[in-house]
């Protein structure tokens, strides 16, 4: 099945309706769609590099979006279904004390699953759940989102074909590499 999405995904870039197809497909990833719309953009930018930062800032906007979705989704179904459960079993003092904790960090899980390759809306929808400040998460949510986009879009512009094998095998594993030398560098000035 997963197979047949991409396959059906990668079609769609070659549509003239892609850049709406793009725009759906990256609201949709931010809270439901199992494919990421970087196989939807990748090709579009190599077959349209002027086009790139329009292409990066459609997926940008319509992924922050999907993620408000995402969002409200977590706040959503938590209140109508997750918190009866934990009642039910006596859990929910634990859950409480998970928010807290979530929420102290809950910046950080945004900005790491918004550039890495971990899945956004799991973040989205937790970040929803533990009723994380909307303004915190929209801001997390346009920087990371935005750094990946954008990241793609100028190296394809850049470096055109060539460098689309790097992007799809080993861009997540830089972002990681990123994210934690980032950490490690707040840690360091926090606490030595």
């Amino acid at each position: 099945m997963i197979q047949r999405l991409y396959t059906w995904t990668m079609s769609l870039a070659e549509h003239r309706y892609a850049l709406v197809a793009l725009a759906v497909i990256s609201f949709l990833e931010s809270s439901v769609f199992p494919i990421p719309p970087d196989i939807l953009m990748i090709p579009m930018i190599i077959a349209a590099p002027r086009r790139a930062f329009l292409i990066a800032t459609v997926c940008l906007v319509s992924s922050v979006l999907g993620g408000m979705l995402g969002y409200y989704i977590g706040y959503g179904l938590f209140e109508t279904v997750g918190r009866p459960v934990l009642e039910f079993y006596g859990k929910d003092a634990y859950f409480e004390d998970f928010r807290t904790r979530y929420n102290e960090w809950g910046a950080w899980a945004v900005l790491v699953a918004g550039v890495t390759p971990f899945p956004y809306k799991v973040i989205t929808i937790m970040s929803g759940v533990t009723q994380l400040n909307l303004g915190v998460f929209m801001v997390a949510s346009v920087i990371a989102r935005g750094l990946r986009f954008f990241v793609v879009a100028a190296l394809l512009w850049k470096f055109g074909a060539p460098i689309r094998d790097f992007i799809e095998k080993r861009l997540g594993l830089m972002f990681i590499v990123f994210v934690l030398l980032l950490a490690g560098g707040f840690y360091v000035v926090k606490y030595l």
